[in-house]
Parts: C-alpha cells; sequence; structure tokens
C-alpha cells in the first residue's frame, strides 16, 4: 500500500519507521510534495525480508526509478537494505535519525533515553523492554508498544511542536505489536552479527545521514561505520534537534531546507 502527493513522476520515496509506525511520515511526504511528487509506502509485511520486498515491489510498480530515498528511523535501515539489494532503483539514500549501524552503541540509546525519564518513566520502560523481549511478549503487546513509544518519543524529543495531524485513519492497517516482535528481532541480530554493515558496504549511490544533535541514538553510530565503508557519504547534525526533526521547533525550518538542497542536488 501506499499514499501519493504532487503529481508524477514520482521520484522521491519516503518510508517510515516503527517497524510499524505507518503514517508517521506523512508530513515530510506532504511538505516536499507541495513542488515534487512524492510517494509514501506503508509497510504491511510482518516480516524483515517482507518488508524489504514488499518496498521494492511497491517501488519498482509506482515510483520512476531510480528515485530519493528518505526513511526515517527503522525506515532508515530499511531503505539502507533495500538499496543494498536492488541499487539499480536508487539514486540517492537519505537517512533521518537512523539508528547505530553497529551493535557496540545500541547501549547508548538506552542510557541517554532514560536520563531523560523521571524515575517512575524509567521503571515503567525498563519493564515494558523486558516484557517486550520475554516469553509472553503477545499478550497485551499492541498496549505496552503504544506506551513504550510515549515514553520514549518524550525522551526523544528536544523542543517539540504541533504539526496538523494526518486525517486519514490507518489504525486498522497493520497490528503494530505483531509487526514489531516479527521485524525487529531479525533486524536487531544482523546488527549484532556485522550483517547490517556487510549490505549496507556494498551501497554505491551518495548516502547522505541528517541527525539530531539531541537524538538518543548515537551520530557516531551512523557515522564512524558508514563513512569508514561507503566512498559517497557525508553527514549533517542538526542544533537543537532530537529523533524527529520535522517536529522540532528550532530544527524544523532547517531540516526542510536540508531535504530541498540534498533532493536539488540530485536532479
Amino acid at each position: 500500500m501506499f499514499r501519493t502527493y504532487g503529481n508524477e513522476p514520482f521520484h522521491i520515496v519516503v518510508v517510515h519507521g516503527g517497524p510499524g509506525a505507518v503514517g508517521t511520515v506523512a508530513p515530510v511526504a506532504r511538505e516536499i510534495g507541495q513542488t515534487r511528487g512524492v510517494l509514501e509506502p506503508l509497510q504491511t509485511a510482518y516480516t524483515l525480508e517482507g518488508q524489504i520486498e514488499e518496498l521494492r515491489q511497491v517501488i519498482e510498480q509506482n515510483a520512476t526509478t531510480p528515485v530519493i530515498f528518505i526513511g526515517h528511523s527503522w525506515g532508515a535501515w530499511l531503505c539502507a537494505l533495500v538499496t543494498a539489494a536492488y541499487p539499480d532503483l536508487v539514486r540517492k539514500l537519505i537517512l533521518v535519525s537512523s539508528g547505530p549501524f553497529e551493535d557496540k552503541y545500541v547501549p547508548q540509546i538506552a542510557e541517554n533515553r532514560l536520563k531523560r525519564l523521571r524515575p517512575r518513566e524509567r521503571e515503567e520502560f525498563l519493564q515494558i523492554v523486558d516484557m517486550l523481549n520475554g516469553p509472553t511478549a503477545s499478550e497485551g503487546a499492541d498496549m505496552a508498544l503504544q506506551r513504550l513509544g510515549e515514553l520514549a518519543h518524550k525522551a526523544d524529543c528536544y523542543d517539540p511542536i504541533e504539526i496538523p495531524n494526518d486525517t486519514t485513519d490507518l489504525s486498522g492497517l497493520v497490528d503494530p505489536g505483531k509487526m514489531y516482535q516479527g521485524v525487529w528481532p531479525k533486524a536487531a541480530a544482523l546488527r549484532e552479527t556485522g550483517e547490517l554493515l556487510r549490505r549496507v558496504a556494498t551501497i554505491q549511490c551518495p548516502v547522505v545521514a541528517i541527525h539530531g544533535d539531541c537524538d538518543p541514538h548515537p551520530a557516531e553510530g551512523i557515522r564512524r561505520p558508514l563513512a569508514a565503508n561507503l566512498k559517497d557519504f557525508h553527514m549533517i547534525i542538526l542544533d537543537k534537534c532530537g529523533h524527529t526533526p520535522w517536529e522540532e521547533r528550532h530544527a524544523q525550518d532547517t531540516f526542510y531546507e536540508i531535504l530541498e538542497r540534498e533532493i536539488s542536488a540530485s536532479q
């Protein structure tokens, strides 16, 4: 499934995070779609390889290739994996608030988040993570995942602002808890074994990472691995910015200016 903004040709593809955060990049797609054709895929597959193939199929059937990929958070990884597997489909890869590409940086994410939460919220955060990783994870997973997302969002933001809501109801499209549990463990295992970076290291097109200086995901976990393995890579750090740049008071305008510049440079 997918949504479109602007008019054909659809050269730009904006991909949501999660796994399971369907529709969350609509504000970005809508903004870019004021002047260009944009495709917003809505992931519905419940496995990692299923999401890779689903995204490939949506692009091949509905976009004008090669495309400019803009992936947020988990979507940054997904775009990178599709780019590595199907290089002819992608002209440029833009990673927004990506997770780190090596396992050694992972502990810093929780550490950074927990420092920004109140004591009771920290306790709740850790309890939910343990539950989702435990044998009874399927029981109440949706509610737990929703609450975990609320706590993570609080920790991930620097100075958030309200933006227009997406009026399309996507609540029944997927089961976010089931999707997260079906996709994320395999993705995390790819990072843990080094397979994620091995795949990404094969990418030949230009790669740009945009990252907030207050994003709990350590910027060095993106910068160091990719700079060491990609021939055409650069990273841009946004000041006073958390994990979702288009919702940040001090970074929103700069974020869209950077996207415009990177898109224009590749068209």
